[in-house]
């Protein structure tokens, strides 16, 4: 089993269920507020730089629903730099383990990850995940392609 770093929003309903799951199948969680840590551009990156700056982002923060930050069309330093002031933008949970990060929480890509040992979710019950679908390890918003499903640069 691992030992993985959970950053969350405490309070969150969705970021409760991941880590009863994750605790279910044995593994043991260093619980960090993803919103109280001192993060750094190194540290953040760590975390997002694999994916595109679109999937950095939790699209239910209020600033992307109000449309003050639009995540389909920042720049990587600008949405850093909106990141390390208002964490809230950050998609989570982050999670690490091994040396490995992750953004999110994807059932699939956290069972082949570190395992659940067989436990199934909906997106519902997981929450924070809006309407994502797969597209070759990441996950889009639907409607958030620039190029076709399955295909993803």
């Amino acid at each position: 089993m691992a030992h993985i770093t959970f950053y969350e929003k405490p309070g969150c309903g969705g970021n409760a269920r991941q880590k009863a799951l994750l605790l279910q199948a044995g593994h043991t969680l260093d619980v960090k507020n993803l919103l109280a840590e001192a993060w750094t551009r190194e540290g953040l990156l760590a975390f997002l730089a694999p994916l595109p700056v679109p999937h950095w982002f939790n699209r239910a923060a209020p600033m992307v629903k109000e449309g003050t930050v639009d995540p389909d069309t920042i720049d990587a330093d600008s949405a850093l730099a909106l990141m390390l002031d208002h964490p809230l933008l950050v998609r989570r949970p982050l999670m690490a383990s091994g040396g490995e990060h992750r953004v999110g929480f994807v059932l699939e890509e956290v069972d082949a990850w570190v395992g659940l040992a067989g436990q199934q979710a909906s997106a519902e019950e997981l929450g924070c995940q809006g309407e994502q679908h797969r597209c070759n390890g990441h996950h889009h918003e639907d409607g958030d392609h620039e190029h076709q499903p399955g295909t993803c640069r």
